[in-house]
């Protein structure tokens, strides 16, 4: 049925009388009154009694009146919802986030914005290594993800490092080169212990870096556990298995048993650092995508300007 005749028909049925319904419209009466009667030998019924005054509808054109409401504000409702699907307002939002990336305050606080500023956004969130989140955004079964170093650059993706920060040794609390002053500790000091770190392919950059690093302090680490998550490393150090590596932000973690160190300074290094990265295809983004990689952006710039 044509959605256009409906609106006539209410018009009309409005207005009791073409000519003033016809006004309304913006349109001349004998173009309205032939869609009308158009839309009459369309359905085979009678849906207005003429009048000297005008026109009233028929019992037809009563049951006709209900429906027509329903239809066209249906259809009204549709074409603003896709309308602000079109602006990026409004439709789902596939995110995938490593644990490490999770643990940074930056994330919570862009999802809370997203909701408030987005509420027609739907937000479908999911835990990845940075492998598999990787995978999933170049096969579109995610829009976008955050991570810490990316494992590849497969071809289409786009990766943009937002910001980094310190990365810092993590021990057992009562691990003896614990400083009593809260001080850095010498990679050295760690030379006899294992290490527990996120499998290469999850974190090679942070795996391959610290390795670089402990050959500087002259000695090889023994890699006593490779683990797919963050938080997995952190529940084995807290149970004394080894030592580790983690983003500052993930400090707080198993408080009571664990201490959070910075890395002693090496001569000739650059200082451990992970960044926060946010993985995208390069394909043009569009609707709810593109809305919320400008948001990412924005409160990024805002975060760190005012920072600095």
């Amino acid at each position: 049925m044509d959605l256009r005749q409906l609106r006539y028909f209410l018009a009309v049925a409005e207005a009791g009388h073409i000519t003033r319904a016809a006004e309304r419209l913006g349109m001349q009466q004998p173009p309205l009154s032939q869609q009308i009667k158009a839309l009459e030998g369309r359905l085979g019924l009678t849906l207005f009694e003429r009048h000297a005054k005008g026109v009233a509808l028929t019992d037809a054109g009563r049951l006709l009146q209900d429906e027509a409401r329903r239809l066209v504000g249906q259809a009204d409702t549709l074409q603003r919802r896709m309308a602000q699907v079109a602006a990026g307002r409004q439709g789902p939002l596939q995110l995938g986030f490593t644990s490490s990336a999770a643990a940074h305050a930056f994330l919570p606080r862009v999802l809370r914005e997203c909701r408030q500023q987005y509420p027609g956004i739907r937000l479908e969130l999911a835990e990845f290594n940075a492998a598999e989140l990787t995978e999933a955004v170049q096969e579109a079964r995610l829009h976008c993800g955050f991570l810490r170093v990316p494992v590849a650059a497969p071809e289409g993706l786009e990766f943009e490092t937002l910001f980094d920060e310190p990365a810092l040794l993590v021990l057992p609390n009562d691990h003896p080169a614990v400083p009593a002053d809260g001080g850095a500790v010498p990679l050295a000091a760690l030379r006899d212990d294992g290490f527990i770190l996120v499998r290469r392919p999850g974190a090679p950059g942070l795996y391959a870096e610290l390795l670089v690093l402990c050959r500087h302090a002259g000695f090889e680490p023994r890699v006593v556990a490779e683990v797919p998550r963050m938080l997995t490393n952190l529940n084995l150090v807290a149970a004394g298995a080894g030592v580790s590596v983690v983003p500052a932000s993930m400090r707080g973690v198993h408080a009571h048993a664990l201490a959070y160190c910075d890395i002693a300074e090496l001569p000739g290094t650059r200082p451990l650092r992970a960044p926060m990265t946010l993985v995208s295809r390069r394909a043009e983004p569009v609707g709810p995508t593109a809305t919320f990689l400008a948001l990412v952006r924005e409160l990024n710039q805002a975060v760190f300007t005012a920072a600095g």
